[in-house]
């Protein structure tokens, strides 16, 4: 496989006064359509409105920064669900959920989408399907079909459709009231990956929070795990690699630090200096680790299975260490002296390794 890897930063589609909306093209990292993934951000400025629209992709959606209000329609529900939603929310949406979005705090509200385009009419890109709006869906059928199917008359009809003028993302005027969320509907569908239990926590080291089918059922429909990972400033994640035939999507949250990427006959496919705002792909079994820098680093990812199953090699669940030692002196060609001391290391170490 020789695909650049180098992480690469979003870019403005569109936006206005309520804000703008981000995205990865695969002619920018090509491994977007390789992997058949889609990633994208929305910005929302005070009383920004990311109006309703419907996806061809399943994607799962983490809040980067701020809070703000979320309307979400599940297919054959009465009603839609409207959460509140801040920094460190996770939710999954499968495709063709209807979703709006509203920032109604001082401060900018963004949130990171990242998905499976598989379902999707563009390999490596979302294709959003707004239901209002100059592009809205509305506007394509004509006034009998709007007036037949809504028992609409006409002149309603050309209010609706014609009165928006803006599309994608608006700016609401001071005051217009929004519904309210309601507490009880985030329960199974919204997460807080801050305030979620640890399930990993290394002292010194760093820590991780899960999301699969056991954390959020949700994810089971949109066949996708992820998780939120700290590591601590001169920290290093283990080498290791996804064994059960997944993708990898991280993008960098916050801090800076190295990665590298090993991939097909032990050739290194990437290393560099990651920092906030960056994205990266890690093709299906290529083996990946990072080192952050004297700030530390956060990054969330996605796994393109729901429930994923990584393999270390380094650490106490190191693949080496369940291997035989004649295996081991064979392979490396070395002493037995050499692999016992090699055996010896990172007894009790875990996925994370603190500074030295």
């Amino acid at each position: 496989m020789d695909v650049d890897l180098t992480p690469k930063v979003s870019k403005s589609v569109y936006g206005g006064d309520g804000g703008s909306y981000f995205s990865w093209s695969p002619s920018d990292l090509p491994m977007l359509k390789e992997g058949n993934i889609g990633a994208s951000k929305i910005a929302l400025q005070k009383n920004g409105l990311a109006m309703p629209s419907y996806s061809d992709s399943a994607k799962v959606a983490y809040v980067l920064q701020g809070k703000g209000t979320a309307g979400i329609y599940l297919y054959e529900a009465e009603k839609e669900k409207v959460v509140s939603i801040k920094e460190g929310d996770a939710m999954a949406l499968p495709f063709g959920v209807t979703t709006w979005w509203f920032n109604q705090d001082d401060n900018e509200l963004v949130i990171l989408f990242m998905g499976n385009t598989c379902t999707g009419h563009k390999a490596g890109e979302f294709t959003e399907f707004a239901l209002t709006g100059a592009n809205g869906l509305f506007t394509g059928f004509t006034t009998e079909f709007v007036v037949r199917a809504w028992d609409l008359e006409e002149d309603k009809v050309k209010e609706l459709v014609g009165s928006q003028k803006g599309t994608g993302i608006i700016k609401v005027k001071d005051g217009f009231k929004m519904p309210e969320p309601k507490e009880e509907d985030r329960k199974g569908m919204v997460m807080n990956c801050l305030e979620a239990p640890l399930d990993v926590d290394i002292k010194n080291g760093g820590r991780v929070v899960l999301l699969n089918t056991k954390s959020l059922p949700l994810v089971k429909d949109v066949g996708l795990g992820a998780d939120l990972v700290r590591i601590d400033a001169g920290s290093m994640c283990s080498p290791g690699f996804s064994c059960d035939s997944a993708y990898q999507v991280t993008y960098i949250v916050r801090g800076s630090g190295r990665a590298q990427i090993v991939g097909i006959d032990g050739k290194r496919k990437m290393e560099i200096r990651v920092k906030a705002g960056n994205l990266f792909i890690v093709p299906r079994f290529f083996a990946v680790s990072k080192i952050a820098d004297g700030e530390g680093m956060e990054w969330f990812s996605i796994i393109t299975t729901p429930n994923p199953i990584f393999c270390h090699l380094a650490g106490r669940t190191s693949v080496w260490k369940a291997l035989s030692p004649e295996v081991l002196q064979a392979s490396f060609n070395v002493s037995p002296e050499a692999e016992q001391h090699f055996r010896s290391k990172r007894l009790n170490a875990e996925i994370f390794f603190p500074a030295p």
